[in-house]
């Protein structure tokens, strides 16, 4: 009954604003090195996202170890901001 209760309460999870913006310089950078090379970002990005393999990211510009300092489900969570924002489903900040 123990782990009944747990499943029935929601878990709280904050990401630190200063992180926040670096996810952000991360994914632009990837975005734009990826592009510049001739690849499909989302494609690319999608792929690494799901997979955890960084052979999806060039290279290019350190693209591959920029990203490799990032955990994926704070990738995954600036994405899911961003598209909320710009969608209007929330509040801005």
């Amino acid at each position: 009954m123990e782990n009944h209760r747990d499943l029935d309460s929601t878990q709280f999870f904050k990401v630190e604003t200063e992180q926040e913006s670096g996810v952000k310089k991360v994914l632009s950078v990837v975005y734009e090195a990826l592009s510049t090379k001739g690849y499909d970002p989302v494609n690319q990005i999608v792929g690494y996202i799901m997979s955890g393999d960084p052979t999806y990211i060039t290279n290019y510009m350190g693209a591959r170890s920029l990203i490799m300092k990032v955990e994926r489900d704070e990738l995954v969570e600036e994405i899911l901001r961003e598209y909320i924002r710009n969608n209007h489903w929330a509040k801005k900040e």
